[in-house]
């Protein structure tokens, strides 16, 4: 057995072992809305005591759950809004969240690619004809708009020639916006005192946003292919009448 082989085999088994912590100890049940109302005042008065180490464990928990496809990232990115306030928790979760898809996209390159390939195929696709087209710019427009789940574009783009800094680097840019909408959701609930501020204008405006966004990103995504396209037909006339 070569050095290379061994080193995927205990990778592969260190991430099995983190999953299945994961749900053995329960962790499942405490990313959830439901424990969030419960403990929000224990979470914020944890936080208070040692806000570095508590945003550190926050951020490895966050990595965690993004890189192993592990539920409640979304209940993570609500709770930290409401914790964190705004700009510390879209600081966090963005680097965070991206830091576990591009290990994600690491894992599915290196360790399970065969399986991978066989789940996925009408999605891989999709995307493996996005990525001919398009490039870079059609791992944006996933970020942007959730055709696939966030897990599924990790996965398949481990599938792909795409250097790890590009999907990185892509990613943290297409994530961002989506991120900030949620991250806003949960900082408006988090401010909440009564059940009276349920119907207030903010937290109302924050929900809207959230099916709001998808519409609007998508609106865009095709005003920059309409662009490209655009741009794509010029070119070869532009540089036929310079010569």
């Amino acid at each position: 057995m070569t050095r290379g082989t061994l080193g995927k085999i205990l990778l592969a088994a260190l991430a099995l072992a983190l999953a299945a912590a994961f749900f053995g100890f329960g962790f499942d049940k405490y990313l959830t809305l439901s424990f969030l109302k419960q403990s929000r005042e224990a979470l914020a008065t944890a936080y208070a005591a040692a806000p570095a180490r508590f945003l550190a464990g926050y951020f490895g928990l966050y990595v965690l759950v993004a890189a192993l496809s592990l539920p409640g990232a979304t209940v993570l990115t609500l709770a930290g809004g409401a914790l964190f306030g705004f700009w510390t928790t879209l600081v966090v979760v963005s680097f965070a969240s991206t830091l576990g898809a591009t290990a994600a996209c690491a894992l599915a390159r290196t360790l399970f690619r065969q399986a991978i390939a066989r789940r996925l195929t009408g999605k891989l696709k999709a995307i493996d004809d996005g990525i001919r087209r398009e490039g870079a710019f059609y791992l944006f427009t996933l970020r942007l708009i959730p055709l696939f789940p966030f897990f599924v574009v990790n996965a398949a783009m481990g599938l792909t020639a795409m250097p790890l800094r590009t999907f990185y680097a892509v990613s943290q840019i297409g994530m961002l916006p989506g991120t900030a909408v949620y991250v806003n959701a949960g900082a408006q609930l988090g401010r909440l005192d009564s059940l009276a501020g349920i119907v207030s204008p903010t937290l109302l405006v924050s929900f809207a946003l959230l099916g709001v966004f998808p519409l609007a990103a998508r609106k865009a995504v095709a005003l920059a292919r309409a662009r490209r396209a655009r741009n794509a037909r010029k070119g070869p006339t532009t540089r036929g009448e310079t010569s």
